[in-house]
């Protein structure tokens, strides 16, 4: 009996030991959502997933975020509130400080023109979500109303000749798996159809699909889904 005690005693120990090791090293992200204007709070919601398959995500809401890198992962994360442009970056575990946390304090600013936003969004790792992207309904076929947004991401390929970049292609996670995943492989295909005719270099484009599998969001409402459903346009190399 004493020698059960004994070993289950050592057990716990080891296991105290080895969940004090895990949550010693383990990285945070965390930071503060600001007006870039005035410099004062803004209540957003906070999307992340981890890079480059979205395995792990979550959503956060409020003013401030704090999650785990879990794995020393790099994780995207996307800020959009009411009345500002959409933000968007990656955090690299790597980048922690002696705390082992990545501090990244997120400014939002007004909307901007799409002409805007992809002449400022040309560093590696950046993200843009292609909000003005139409697709016919369970369908590839772009709509019209899409064109002049496309039309700024040729110009951007074109004025940085040495970017690479990734079309992520993304559905809500109902109906058939399967079918999603080819939906979301056909639609990126479209896109980068559409760029390569209109003069962006097809070496320099490529494509992901992910079907449902990497929600921003897991609520099952017509907003969660209309926002998993999604073109993310990725800066891999520039």
């Amino acid at each position: 009996m004493k020698r059960y005690y004994l070993i289950t005693t050592l057990l716990l120990a080891w296991s105290a030991c080895a969940w004090s090791q895990s949550a010693d090293t383990l990285i945070y992200a965390q930071g503060k959502i600001i007006n870039s204007t005035t410099k004062e709070a803004v209540n957003a919601t906070i999307s992340y997933q981890s890079l480059p398959y979205g395995n792990k995500v979550g959503m956060l809401t409020g003013d401030t975020y704090r999650f785990p890198l879990y794995d020393k992962e790099k994780y995207s994360i996307t800020v959009e509130a009411i009345g500002f442009a959409p933000a968007k970056y990656m955090l690299d575990p790597a980048e922690a400080n002696n705390e082992r946390i990545v501090v990244k304090d997120i400014e939002l600013g007004a909307p901007a023109a799409a002409s805007t936003t992809v002449e400022t969004a040309h560093t590696v790792g950046k993200e843009m979500r292609l909000d003005n992207l139409i697709f016919q309904q369970n369908r590839a076929k772009i709509s019209p109303e899409s064109f002049s947004e496309l039309d700024e991401v040729v110009t951007m390929l074109k004025n940085y000749p040495n970017m690479v970049i990734q079309l992520e292609g993304h559905t809500d996670f109902g109906g058939d798996p399967k079918k999603s995943m080819e939906l979301s492989q056909q639609r990126v295909d479209a896109v980068k159809t559409y760029l390569v005719s209109k003069g962006a270099n097809k070496k320099k484009i490529k494509t992901k699909a992910f079907g449902g599998t990497a929600p921003l969001s897991r609520e099952n409402t017509e907003t969660a889904r209309i926002m998993n459903r999604r073109v993310v346009l990725r800066i891999l190399e520039n």
